[in-house]
């Protein structure tokens, strides 16, 4: 059924309607484990399930798949996100035809995000170069005109590509609307008060059509800043203030994200026209539950936000300082407390904690059974914009000249580079040195943790989890490297590892070498806390190492594409691409805090 006659027809007198969003998970393992877990949310009878598409259709298959087990199995009406931009020609044509042939109604038009180049970007699809280009095509397709009902986004708190005032975003959805859409569901916001104004101005430029604002529950510290980094989204002072007093503590962030999602859905829904909500669910499904039961729309409850921040110790131990994302938002974004365990091995069916063993995504190198592992973008988003690349990184034309560019972010001389889209954190400063000896040697660092041996959990640069515990690391770095390095790095391995050094290796065309015996996990970030089971928050296997090795590969990619076709930088870019290794190693002697840098420069001591 079209979601605009459900809502038209929707008569429930006690709550408002909502809808869940899912991502397709990037491993098997994540997508087998996400369907139980849909089972169970499903029977709460939301009036629709979104399906997001990944950027250039990277996801197609998975979320064709994924749309077609909720609308067909589920018997949940499925609204389908598609992304038109940097789609193969008769992309679109074909995304369309398998959801009809699905009995999929639903589509949410995006544009999605080409390669970003503005001067040099040319799309793959001459059709398609904005969302409403798709909106049009579909209005004007006599296959499939009549078969959908047509949403697309809008952006509350402004979009984040576009340099455009409030009128000019305006403008912009109202060309959407004019073109044929049916409905509107947002971007996640924090500010109602913003939101709420932002809805007057909509409706003042005629655009009547229903809209569905996207509500994302806080998960952890790190993923709301990567989140709304992202987004563009306005966190208001106060929000972050409270978040920084919780930051230590992702229980208490889960909770009060939890209530903060309650409170702004009750002003929304009383304070405007809006007659349901958007979901985004991270595929996690606690905080949702939990946000439908507080609100007595399924039953629940949820601890008070003030209560929450009373709880924080005061004097000097709770004078945090902010601590960013380490350069990868990888293995040292380890704000990760689950809790106790299901007996048994976590993600393998229906256990006793099924609903909840992967509660708190925990980035790059999180469990990749989990069906939340990898998430790392919003409808098919990318990280990239040409002026962001021409400001920062420039025209690189050498090694040379890339070698210096990772110098300068490991100097604070620049902010970002491709691969870590936040300032070098406070924890990396701890291995600075070595970091920068391994880049000077060319090989480019993009990933590290130093070793920690029992830190405080409180410890305001490494200090993650409840207080009164303690967490340890596994020294470990990846960057890239040329095959003739490799191979030195894999014969000393061999000879002078002695069973403490792992190694994984991938390259471009798919190919991986590691020591690491098949199934064998490399737990490198552990915490122990009073009352639960050790929690292991960071593993590096070959899954994960394989889906942020493609990951690490398009970036490449997509950095050269900002480039004119044949020019040296781009011809550099797609040369390093085709010829580089991307390595991780990890040494578990964790006592010894230079035991991995020791190995890895000759047998010289840097510290």
């Amino acid at each position: 059924m079209r979601i605009t006659q459900k809502i038209a027809e929707y008569n429930d007198k006690t709550h408002p309607f909502y809808t869940f969003e899912f991502f397709p998970p990037k491993t098997d393992q994540g997508f087998e484990n996400l369907l139980p877990r849909i089972s169970r949310l499903a029977s709460l009878e939301p009036l629709a399930i979104n399906v997001t598409w990944g950027a250039g259709g990277s996801t197609k298959e998975r979320s064709l798949e994924l749309a077609a087990i909720t609308q067909t199995q589920h018997g949940i009406d499925t609204i389908l996100h598609l992304t038109c931009t940097n789609m193969e020609q008769g992309m679109v044509d074909d995304a369309l035809t398998n959801a009809k042939a699905r009995g999929i109604h639903n589509i949410l038009a995006l544009r999605g995000d080409p390669p970003r180049g503005e001067e040099y970007w040319i799309p793959t699809d001459p059709r398609f170069t904005y969302g409403v280009d798709l909106v049009s095509y579909i209005r004007s397709s006599p296959e499939f005109s009549s078969e959908f009902c047509v949403g697309v986004a809008a952006y509350p708190d402004g979009h984040p590509d576009r340099e455009t005032d409030d009128d000019g975003e305006l403008e912009h959805l109202k060309a959407k609307v004019d073109a044929g859409a049916d409905f509107i569901i947002t971007q996640l916001f924090y500010d109602v008060d913003g939101f709420l104004q932002w809805m007057k101005k909509v409706r003042s430029k005629g655009i009547q059509i229903p809209i569905i604002p996207g509500i994302m529950p806080i998960q952890t510290y790190a993923s709301f800043l990567r989140m709304t980094k992202l987004c563009g989204t306005r966190v208001p002072p106060h929000l972050m203030s409270d978040l920084v007093l919780l930051r230590h503590d992702d229980q208490k962030i889960k909770d009060y994200g939890v209530d903060l999602a309650v409170k702004m859905i009750k002003r929304l829904t009383a304070e405007s026209d809006i007659r349901g909500i958007h979901l985004c669910t991270l595929n996690l499904e606690k905080s949702v539950t939990r946000v439908l039961g507080s609100l007595a729309w399924i039953g629940g409850s949820s601890k008070p936000m003030n209560q929450l921040i009373a709880d924080v110790p005061s004097g000097p131990e709770s004078q945090f300082v902010i601590t960013p994302h380490n350069a990868t938002d990888s293995a040292t974004n380890s704000l990760v407390v689950s809790g106790p365990i299901a007996e048994g091995e976590v993600g393998k069916g229906e256990l006793n904690n099924a609903a909840t063993w992967d509660d708190f995504p925990n980035g790059r190198f999180g469990d990749f059974k989990s069906p939340a592992y990898g998430e790392t973008d919003l409808w098919g988003s990318s990280i990239m914009s040409r002026h962001q690349t021409l400001e920062q990184w420039g025209h690189p034309t050498t090694t040379s000249d890339l070698t210096n560019m990772f110098l300068r972010h490991l100097h604070s001389k620049i902010a970002t580079t491709p691969f870590s889209p936040t300032p070098l954190s406070l924890e990396s400063l701890i291995i600075i040195q070595h970091l920068e000896r391994l880049t000077r040697k060319g090989w480019w660092t993009v990933g590290s943790q130093p070793a920690i041996n029992g830190a405080s959990s409180s410890d305001e640069i490494v200090g993650w989890g409840p207080r009164g515990g303690y967490v340890y690391q596994k020294p470990f770095v990846e960057f890239f490297a040329d095959a003739a390095d490799l191979k030195k790095i894999e014969k000393k391995v061999e000879e002078e590892g002695y069973g403490w050094v792992d190694y994984f290796a991938g390259n471009v065309q798919g190919e991986c070498r590691t020591n690491v015996p098949e199934g064998g996990r490399n737990a490198v970030t552990w915490g122990v806390f009073p009352g639960q089971e050790v929690t292991q928050s960071t593993i590096i296997e070959r899954e994960s190492f394989l889906s942020w090795k493609d990951e690490a590969f398009s970036i490449w990619a997509e950095w050269a594409s900002f480039y004119p076709p044949n020019s040296q930088e781009r011809i550099l870019l797609e040369r390093i691409r085709n010829e580089r290794w991307l390595i991780s190693i990890v040494h578990h002697d964790y006592m010894k805090p230079s035991a991995l840098w020791t190995f890895l420069v000759d047998g010289e001591t840097l510290v």
